[in-house]
Parts: structure tokens; sequence; C-alpha cells
């Protein structure tokens, strides 16, 4: 015993500082005097190094030594039984709270039996956090499972003394009923610290009245459980307390009724739930009474929480709670608050807490409560990059550790430092330091680090620019005189200054704004001088903003996104910017304004993802989803879709890309949501049918299903406005088989089912508009044949019945999504169809023929205007004569068929010698030129029509090759 203290106790006593070093000593002097089993303790103990780590608790914790010199028998239990030196099992809370009120038979006995297990628990987690055993993991979540334990247990003794006292609870209809409760903020995050009240919330399952002969309405009854219940866990007795219970997190809070019904409470949210109540409940969890009704309740007031668009107002408004925050404490003069000061505790939940309000209504994933995942989840989402998670994470533990033994100090509730020199050599002490001033320095870094990255999310970016724009704020209100105020538009950019104040003048009058909310309008008058301001830097200031005004037309009554532009100077700036450069972009996003939150990262807006990368970007949040959910399936297809259309059409206009570049993006993206649409139709219909199957001499094969792109999906020359031409394809049996589920149907009624599944989900137009266009001509017999056609059955119509025309649309066929042995037999016949032997001078005239049809069908432009892509010398007279020199040559050279675009194909062409080097060049770029056109005037909003001079050469020479080729002009 003497060797073992001289080497371990004496030497951690000799490395305390004064004069915590002579008060454990003191204490251990008092205490060895008090414990005749000491050597043993050391000897034979489950606990071997309890006592080497006596010296720094004792010191960092002033409550654990008064605790053990009171009560040594609970701490000898503890290192007896080894509990002191392991981590609790994650069931084994629950367990020792049952056990220690099983025998209990009234509330005396329970409120003592509960403040003895928090004695030894209490004891038992500070030590291990103060000697260095637990991590902060472990910390917080032993306090929050006790807590949960106390709480659930409790509730079970106590209800069973009510019911039988005054009956058993019963709804209207005679259901059980039962009371739920809700932990709220840190205990319902799992992040409990050491000596924090607990918040609580009441609901009971419905009304009705209990069953017996002294009976009370159901309401009564669940109030009378709840107020006993906090009585045993809040009263201070002889033993102390369990938790002090905070109800301030009531609806109406402590003016109202302690308990409410869940149709009640879930009423109540919907009609008067307040701002600040959405962040009190993301951290929302169950931890005492009926657990299915609980989950039930949860997810009824969801919605309240999480809205299901982008909630950029969320910002606003937790900045303002901030700022109440602060002025609280500078009036109660606590600015030394670790928890709500600047850079504090509260600063990290609310970075977090704001993007889970804004995106949490569409991202299941952010529902979450604790705040270090939602960290991580929001650096892997690329909404704060790592570094910020990883400083905040670190600051989060700094600070919670911090919390924690400022608490385990005395056990008591507080949040601001010390000022004592003493209690502040402790809580060094605690935090591994050996000054209070290194510590303060280490806390200081980590807070100044917390309020940076605050600032960053939350004060608001436009106060400087709006000092600045005064003069077009005053524009904007009108409270100008008309001379001043097209003084300042001029100064702004605006040369027609009239013109501006009009728009201005018509949008203020607008129905739009006579029918925003007091808030919306507060929020258009802080948006409109910025945006006046940025459209005025634009090369065309009056168009941009006419542009702009459209859009705030449509979203005003969204306020959200007027709150998302004033927030966010980039996304102000990038609408602006893209608005200015194109009138179909402009409208993209008035059409889709959930659109604007891809604005806020310039980075990502700017370059469109390869494909997969977006594969499994929507694969990622489809999974999200519920599988039955088809609604909001459909949603996310279009909201991706749109979102990733408009990174094409940014990256166009800003960066640039060349013609084939933005052409592969688009199809990309229309390729992915076709393989995602089609895998949900597969599944949605297998789900109620089984999958089809075939059945031949006892073994089972299951036949596929794919999707054949046609045109310029085919060949990936898509335009921002392209219809998509598909084809569907299955490989079923022959012998009518049957699906292989509960309700089968006919293997032939499954495939014509998920077609007709297929162009519903692609073109419904939903809230978030459609996924795309859809044409099934090019099918077999066209729009009279079936929508669904077999493989050989396929085969047989292209080799007997066909068209030539048809045989030119397979040039550019590929088959996009579904079965991969479907798709190699499609190449198979395709392959064959395009390499048949054919008269030339019959393919010429087929191919002349169609061309002349289609002139006659859609005439082109007339007089100085030129159709790029019906008029002579146009697109498709080149696509004409790609097709024809593909079904004249194939037979003698397979290899073209394995190309799909036509600048491609031509380039083979000439390669292989079957066309002329200068004249496929000339073909190539005219090609290149005209595509690029059709991009660019789609997204200027234009019709497919530009002077004739401004293609040069290209039209007459288009048409020379065109006459040397087929023999008649298209014309």
């Amino acid at each position: 015993m003497a060797d073992f203290e001289s080497k371990n106790l004496e030497s951690e006593l000799a490395a305390l500082p004064q004069p915590l070093r002579s008060q454990v000593q003191a204490q251990w002097d008092e205490f060895r005097s008090r414990i005749a089993s000491l050597p043993e303790l050391v000897d034979d103990s489950a606990c071997q190094n309890w006592l080497a780590s006596l010296p720094r608790v004792w010191a960092a914790s002033d409550f654990v030594a008064r605790t053990c010199l009171a009560f040594p028998d609970v701490l000898t239990g503890l290192i007896q039984d080894g509990s002191l030196c392991r981590p609790r099992r994650t069931d084994e809370m629950a367990a020792r709270v049952a056990i220690a009120v099983e025998s209990v038979t009234d509330e005396v006995g329970i409120k003592k039996a509960l403040r003895l297990l928090r004695r030894r628990e209490m004891l038992r987690i500070a030590w291990r956090d103060l000697a260095g055993w637990a991590d902060l993991t472990e910390v917080l979540t032993d306090l929050s499972a006790f807590a949960e334990a106390c709480v659930d247990q409790s509730l079970m003794v106590l209800h069973g003394w009510a019911a039988a006292r005054n009956g058993r609870p019963v709804t209207d209809n005679q259901q059980e009923a039962s009371l739920i409760v809700l932990g709220m903020g840190k205990v319902g995050g799992e992040e409990l610290n050491f000596s924090s009240d607990i918040d609580l919330i009441f609901a009971y399952t419905g009304e009705g009245e209990t069953v017996g002969s002294r009976g009370l309405s159901n309401h009564e009854f669940f109030t009378r459980l709840a107020r006993l219940l906090i009585d045993v866990l809040n009263d201070n007795t002889e033993d102390g307390f369990v938790f002090r219970v905070d109800m301030r997190l009531l609806p109406n809070g402590a003016s109202g009724a302690l308990v409410l019904s869940v149709d009640a409470m879930e009423q109540y949210y919907q009609a008067h739930g307040r701002e600040w109540e959405r962040y009190a409940l993301i951290k929302a969890r169950q931890i005492g009474g009926d657990r299915v009704a609980g989950t039930a309740l949860l997810e009824r007031i969801r919605p309240f929480v999480y809205r299901r668009y982008l909630d950029y107002g969320a910002i606003e408004s937790i900045r303002a709670l901030k700022i109440m925050i602060e002025r609280e404490l500078l009036r109660k003069g606590i600015e030394d608050n670790i928890k709500l000061g600047p850079g504090g505790i509260r600063e990290i939940e609310f970075i977090g807490q704001a993007f889970q309000l804004i995106r949490g209504g569409r991202e299941p994933a952010l529902r979450e409560r604790r705040i270090r995942r939602v960290l991580e989840l929001l650096s892997t989402r690329g909404d704060i990059t790592p570094q910020a998670a990883r400083e905040l994470r670190d600051s989060y533990d700094f600070l919670r550790r911090t919390e924690n033994r400022l608490q385990m100090a005395e056990d008591r509730q507080v949040h601001s430092l010390p000022q004592d020199d003493d209690a502040r050599l402790r809580l060094a002490l605690a935090m591994g330091y050996t000054q209070w001033s290194m510590f303060q320095a280490g806390l200081r870094r980590h807070m100044g680090k917390v309020h940076g990255y605050f600032e960053q999310v939350f004060v608001a970016p436009q106060q400087e620019t709006l000092k600045d724009d005064r003069g077009l704020a005053a524009v904007w209100q009108e409270t100008l005189d008309p001379q001043s105020a097209a003084q300042r538009l001029a100064q702004a950019g605006y040369q027609d200054a009239d013109a501006t104040i009009e728009t201005l003048r018509a949008l203020r009058h607008s129905r739009a704004y006579g029918e925003l909310s007091a808030h919306g309008r507060e929020r258009l008058d802080k948006l409109m001088p910025l945006l006046l301001a940025a459209a005025g830097l634009s090369t065309e200031p009056a168009t941009t903003l006419n542009r702009l005004v459209t859009l705030i037309e449509a979203i005003a009554r969204r306020s959200v996104y007027l709150a998302l532009l004033i927030e966010n100077p980039l996304a102000l700036s990038q609408l602006v910017k893209l608005c200015a450069a194109s009138a179909w972009i402009a409208d993209w996003i008035t059409q889709h304004p959930v659109l604007l939150d891809e604005l806020i990262d310039p980075v990502s807006l700017y370059a469109p993802p390869p494909i997969d990368e977006l594969r499994a970007e929507l694969q990622m949040q489809l999974a999200s989803l519920a599988a039955d959910d088809l609604d909001r399936q459909m949603e996310t297809l279009r909201e991706f879709r749109h979102g990733h259309i408009l990174r094409v059409a940014a990256a166009d206009v800003g960066p640039g890309l060349s013609t084939e570049e933005a052409s592969g993006h688009l199809a990309d993206i229309a390729d992915v949501v076709l393989e995602q649409v089609l895998a949900l139709a597969s599944s949605s219909l297998a789900a109620r049918h089984g999958r089809p199957a075939c059945r031949s001499g006892g073994e089972v094969s299951y036949p596929g299903f794919a999707v054949v792109a046609y045109g310029k999906l085919g060949s990936r020359e898509l335009g921002y406005g392209s219809d998509l031409d598909l084809l569907f394809l299955h490989d079923a049996c022959a012998d009518q088989g049957m699906t292989d589920g509960a309700s089968p149907i006919s293997n032939e009624v499954f495939f014509a089912r998920l077609g007709q599944r297929l162009i519903h989900v692609l073109t419904i137009r939903t809230p978030a508009g459609i996924l795309y266009p859809v044409d099934m001509r090019l099918r077999p017999s066209g729009s009279s044949g079936l929508l669904v056609s077999t493989v050989d059955a396929f085969r047989d119509y292209q080799l007997t019945k066909a068209w030539t025309w048809e045989h030119q649309a397979l040039v550019r066929a590929r088959v996009v999504a579904g079965s991969a042995q479907i798709g190699r037999t499609f190449e198979a016949i395709r392959s064959e169809l395009l390499c048949r032997g054919r008269d030339p001078e019959q393919l010429r005239q087929d191919i002349a023929q169609m061309r002349t049809r289609m002139r006659t069908a859609k005439a082109g432009a007339s007089g100085k205007l030129f159709d790029l892509k019906q008029d002579p010398g146009g697109m498709i007279d080149i696509e004409f004569m790609v097709q024809y020199w593909i079904l004249r040559h194939a037979r003698e050279h397979p290899g073209l068929t394995g190309l799909r675009g036509n600048v491609r194909i031509l380039e083979a062409l000439a390669d292989a010698g079957l066309l002329n080097a200068t004249d496929a060049r000339v073909l190539i770029e005219a090609y290149r030129r005209y595509l690029s056109l059709e991009h660019r005037l789609k997204l200027l909003e234009r019709s497919a029509l530009v002077a004739a001079n401004e293609l040069g050469r290209f039209p007459q020479e288009v048409t020379r090759i065109w006459r040397a080729t087929i023999g008649t002009a298209a014309d």
C-alpha cells in the first residue's frame, strides 16, 4: 500500500498546482481514515488504476470529492464491481434504473431510489470523464441515456399506480390511452450535459375518460400523471434531485396546458407554431411512454419543422433569435458565456439548424438531432467545407467538454466562466492545462473560429450595399421626385430612366406586390435596390431588369426565395449574370424557382458533372425517399433534371462549352433520368404483380425491357428544348408467360403497362413541371402500332415493312436504359439492317422524296432569314446525306454502324475515303455552326431563324454537296 501510494498517488498529488494540491491532500487524508478496506481496494479491486486518477479527478471536481467523502460506499462499490473503469453497454442504463424502481411501493420510495442511483451514476460519469477514460460521445450518451431511463421507467411505475387509483384511461373509441414524453433540447439530441435541465413535452393519444369508479377525463388523468412525473424527477429532497425539469417548450409555453392530445398538439403547431419552436423540435425525440404513438406524433408535426420547399427565411429568423439572446446576455451582464455568447455552443447549433431548416423538408438525411452528425452531413453535401466542418466539430467538442467540466466542479448548471482564481485553476486543470491563461487562449481560439463561421452564415450580407444604395431604395419606394429618380437610375447605368421607373411602378402596384404579407413586402423592399444595382452593371440593364421583374412576380408569394437572394450575394449576382445572358435561362428559373438554390455555388453551377456523378447523385436522392412515394419521386426527378440543365446552360453562356460538350451533357442528363424512371416504374409494377417470367422445361427465365432513343438523344446532339424520340422493346417468351407475383398478369400486359407508366412519369405535369416531352411515332407502324414491341416483332417489321426513312432513323438509334441483353440484340439488328445491300439509285430517290415531303410539310423561312433546320443547305440536308452514306456504304464498311453523331460519322466517312475530305470539312463546320446557333437562339428564346449573311457560304456549299450526292435539290 505504501509503495503504491508513493509511486502513484503521491506523484500525482505533487503534480497538482497549489492550492488544489493542499485541498486534495486534506480530502484524501480524511477519505483514507474512513475507509477501513482501502488496502483491499488497492490490491484486489476490479479497477486497479482508480487511485492514480484520484488526485486529478478530485482537483477538478469538488462535487466528486465531497460525494466520495460523504458516501464512500458509492465509490467503493463502483471500484469493486469494475463499473468505474468500463463504459456502460447500450441497454445497461435502462436495466439499472428498472432494477432500482421495481420494488418501490410509493412516491417517497421511487424518489429515494432514483436519487441514490443518480448519485452513483453521476459520480461514475464525472470520474471517467475527468480521468480521461471516456470520450465526449460516451459522456453525452451516458447522461442522455440515464435521463431517458429515469423518465421512461418512472412513467411506467407511476402510470400503473395512477390507473389503480383512478381507472384505466381509454379513448372515445375504446382504445387504451397512453402518455407520450418528448425530450427536447440536449436530451432529445442525446447530447445532455452534466448538470442540465431536461426539457420535456407531454402528449396523450386521445380524448376519453378512465374506466373505473373514480372516472376522470383523459386530460385530467394525464395532467396529474405528468405533474407526478415532474415531481418525482425535479423535487429537491434530502437526497437531492434527479433532473431539473423545464416545461417552457410546451405549446403556449408556461401558460399553456401541461398535456395536450396528439390532435390538439398537431393543430397548435399548424395554426400557431412559432419560428423558434421549429428549431426546438429539430431535436425532439421520444424518451418515455407509448413508442408507436410517439413516432406517429413526430411524423405528424414534421411538416411544421421541415418545409417542403427550400426555406431560406430560416437564416433571417435565426439571426433575429440570436440578436435577442445577445441582448439578454448584455442586459444580465453575462458576456463570457460558453453556451450563448459569441462563438459559443449555440452558434454551432444555429449553423447546423439553419441548413437543416432550409433543406430538411427536401432532404430527409438532414433531419438529424445530433449536431456533430449534422456537421458531417453538411460537409459531405458540400454545404460547408471539410475544413469548416472539422473546425466546428473540434470547437464543439472543446466547448462541450468545457461545459461539462465547468458543471462537474460543483454539480451546478453554469455556462459562464468562473471569476475566482481557484475555480479558474480547477477548470484549466480539468481541461488539461497547467495555467488559466493557456486554457483561456485555447478557448478564445475556438470561440473565434466559431463566431467567424457563424458570421459567414448569418451576418446580413447586404448591409453595406443597402447603405450605399439608399438612392435606389428611394427610387423603388417612390420617395424621390421624378427628376432625382431619373438621375439616380442614370448613375446606376440605366439609359432610359423613364421606362425603368415605369417598370418598377408596374411591379410596385401589381397584384403580386399587393398580395404580399407584411413580411414578404419587407423582403422585396430589401431586395429590389440590390437587383437594380446589379442589373445596372449589365450590358443591357433595361432588358435584364425586365427579365428579373418577371421572375420576381412569379416567386414573390414564396418570399423564402426573396430571402435566398437577400442572404446570398453570390446567388444574386449569378442570377443577374444569367438573366442578362439568356432569356431562356431567365424563363427556366422563373418556371422552376427552386433552381435559385443552384446559384449559391458558382463553382458547381458552371461545372456540369460527368455521367457517373449524375447517376450517383440521382440514385442517392431517390434512395432517401419512401419506395411508394411516387409524387416525391417525380418531384425529385424533375428538380434534378431542371437543376442540371441549368448548369449546362450556365456553363454554355458563361465559361463556354463546345456544341458537342453542351449536347453531350444534356444527353447524359436524359440518359440518367430514363434509367431511374425505368427502375422506379419496373419496381413499382413488380411489387404488385411480380416479375415477368418465362417457363420452359422446368426452367425459369426473366425477360427484360429496354428503352431505345432515336433522333437527337440517340446521336447525343440533344438541345435545350428537344423532345425525346423513344421506342420500347421487350424480349418476353412467345408462350404468353405470366408474372410471378401474388397478383399475376401476362408478360405482355406487364410490359404494356410499364411503357404507359414510363410515359406517364416523363410527361405528366407536376408542381415542378414535366420531365420531357416524348414522341413515340418511330415505333413500328407509327402512332397506330403497339406502344411496346417484342424484339422479334421489331426485327420482322424492320426487315419486311419499314420504309427507308425508318432505316434512316436507325442511324442515330441507341439503347439508353434497361436490359443489357436487349441492348446487344438491338445493336445486332441495327447493324444487320444498316448493312443490307441497297440499290443506290432507289436509295437516293427515297431520300430525296422524303426530304421533299418534309419541306412541303414544314416550309422554311423566306426573304432574308434562313431556317437552320428546314431550309435548303440546312441541318436536315446534312443529316439526310449522312444517313444516305451510312445506308449506302455500311455493307462494305460495317464499322460505320458503331457511330451515331453526325460529326463523328462525317469524319469516319472521310477517313474511309467515301467522302471528299474538303466536302467533309465543309459539312462538319456547317453542322457545328448550325447546331451552335440553334443552342444560342434557344437560350435567347428565339426561333431557329438567322440572317442569311450570318452563315457565309455554308448554305450554298451544303446545297452543292446535296445536289452532287442526292441529285435533286431539296427545294
